[in-house]
């Protein structure tokens, strides 16, 4: 039994931290107690730390599944520059000699970091079964319940994954899952709800003002979205719905503002992605235009807006990406720009043209070639080579688009809403409430931010709370690079 003592003495020796942070303790004491545990922790609430920690007081090696090679790339760096040098990243470009040598090295790592897609490689499995896996971790845990059908389907196999590793203790982390996710995310990993711990704490961030601004037509979002950057100040990171229109509204930023602009999205080479990163970390890049590729494992504390030039997916994903600002505390911005026909992106990325049943079987029967199938061959293919059949692909991916569907209204209930506080909303989602008001905090609340705050200027209230408002007026006023005078 690990005493409360070498708990902290280790926090404070391996992170030099004296305290944990909300969740931390919890989460770290159910591991180390062998309990299957689903963290739910805000954006940039030390997730990585949960793993790290027990890593140190628990015998054999920890693995962690992760979705993307850029945020194992990152965890890898920041355990090297602590000192941690027993670590390893299997992915796609571990490959030839020196993955031969770094399966014969496996008990030697301590933290273990791999992808869904590298579990489904035999020779991987075998050589993990030969080591004693402690604890069995999934980062960004949302997209076991986001991510499979239609989208890295291998991520439905972590559950029988998980098993034939003698099913170690796991530890799920996630920033954003509505009660339904979570029960589909410990469902599908093949855990029980009853004995699973689960660490939740509010996605609430106090901090972020939240906004949408409608226009008319795409030419008119694209004119008030420069006009936006050459106003706001610090750094920042505008999400669009595909490559093209991220690597094109770059360039356009570049040359029609005053600040440094690159692209971010997955046909990028992989070290010029890293370039990319390590120039946004170091300010030498201000603004990024991304894909959802561009976020998970950045850890800048100073990003003071986020901009969605279109309309997310669902709110799991506009809230986890917007939860990208501000986490040093200070106050920022989330923005979404719409103008009607967003829309139909979403519904055209998520569609799929379903096969007959008939010719599903006949695939399966070997009596067809898998290209009958369309553009989508190899992903129904997936499914027919790990026991599916015609019926059953056709009734999950099915559910699949209703839920993709209802994630979507919700999107627009969010965006077409002009009475009830965005921030209430969000939480209302998420199954919480909003205890009380918070100031400043969405544009259904206070429609124009100078007006609101010129008001409680001339208020002669306690002073410390006059001192409060005036503090965030400030910061906003910093944060929208608007110049005023403070005594009119």
């Amino acid at each position: 039994m690990i005493s409360d003592h070498q708990l902290l003495a280790t926090l404070n020796a391996k992170f030099g931290f004296s305290s944990f942070r909300d969740g931390q303790e919890e989460t770290v004491k159910a591991v180390l107690k062998h309990r299957d545990t689903l963290a739910v922790l805000p954006t940039g609430g030390g997730k990585s730390l949960l793993y790290q920690l027990p890593g140190y007081l628990l015998p054999g090696c920890i693995l962690i599944v992760s979705p993307l090679i850029s945020l194992m790339q990152d965890q890898v760096e920041r355990l090297h520059r602590s000192g941690e040098k027993r670590v390893l990243m299997i992915n796609s470009q571990l490959t030839g000699k020196s993955r031969q040598q770094a399966m014969r090295q496996l008990p030697s790592f301590k933290f273990i970091f791999t992808s869904p897609e590298s579990l489904t490689n035999p020779d991987i499995i075998q050589a993990l079964k030969k080591v004693k896996i402690s604890l069995f971790v999934v980062d960004e845990a949302h997209c076991i319940s986001q991510w499979g059908p239609d989208f890295r389907p291998e991520y439905l196999l972590l559950s029988v994954i998980r098993q034939n590793l003698d099913s170690p203790t796991t530890l799920l982390l996630t920033a954003t899952a509505t009660p339904e996710v979570r029960q589909d995310i410990i469902q599908k990993m093949g855990l029980e709800n009853a004995t699973v711990t689960q660490v939740i704490r509010s996605v609430n961030r106090p901090n972020i003002y939240y906004a949408v601004k409608r226009f008319l037509s795409a030419k008119e979002k694209e004119q008030s979205l420069i006009e936006l950057v050459s106003r706001l100040a610090g750094p920042g990171i505008i999400y669009f719905a595909s490559r093209k229109l991220a690597s094109q509204f770059a360039e356009k930023l570049n040359k029609k503002t005053d600040k440094n602009v690159a692209a971010y999205h997955a046909g990028i080479a992989p070290l010029d992605r890293y370039r990319l990163q390590q120039q946004f970390m170091e300010n030498q890049i201000q603004l990024i235009c991304a894909t959802s590729a561009f976020g998970m494992g950045i850890d800048k504390e100073d990003i003071r807006f986020v901009i969605h030039f279109h309309e997310p997916a669902n709110l799991e994903s506009y809230v986890q990406e917007v939860g990208r600002a501000g986490r040093d505390g200070q106050p920022s911005l989330a923005l979404l720009l719409y103008c009607p026909g967003d829309e139909q992106i979403q519904r055209t990325l998520n569609h799929i043209d379903l096969p007959e049943s008939t010719l599903l079987e006949a695939v399966r029967n070997k009596h067809q070639p898998a290209s009958v199938l369309g553009d989508n061959h190899e992903l129904f293919s997936f499914y027919l080579k790990h026991g599916y059949d015609g019926k059953m692909i056709i009734k999950a991916f099915k559910k699949r688009q209703r839920n993709l569907s209802s994630r979507l209204e919700w999107m627009a209930h969010y965006i077409n809403n002009t009475k009830m506080c965005r921030r209430k909303m969000i939480l209302g989602y998420f199954g919480e409430q909003l205890e009380q008001p918070q100031e400043p905090c969405c544009d259904i609340t206070e429609p124009t931010l100078i007006q609101r705050f010129e008001h409680h200027n001339n208020e002669t209230i306690n002073g410390q709370q006059v001192s409060t408002k005036l503090d965030w007026q400030e910061r906003l006023y910093q944060l929208l690079n608007i110049n005023h005078d403070k005594e009119n």
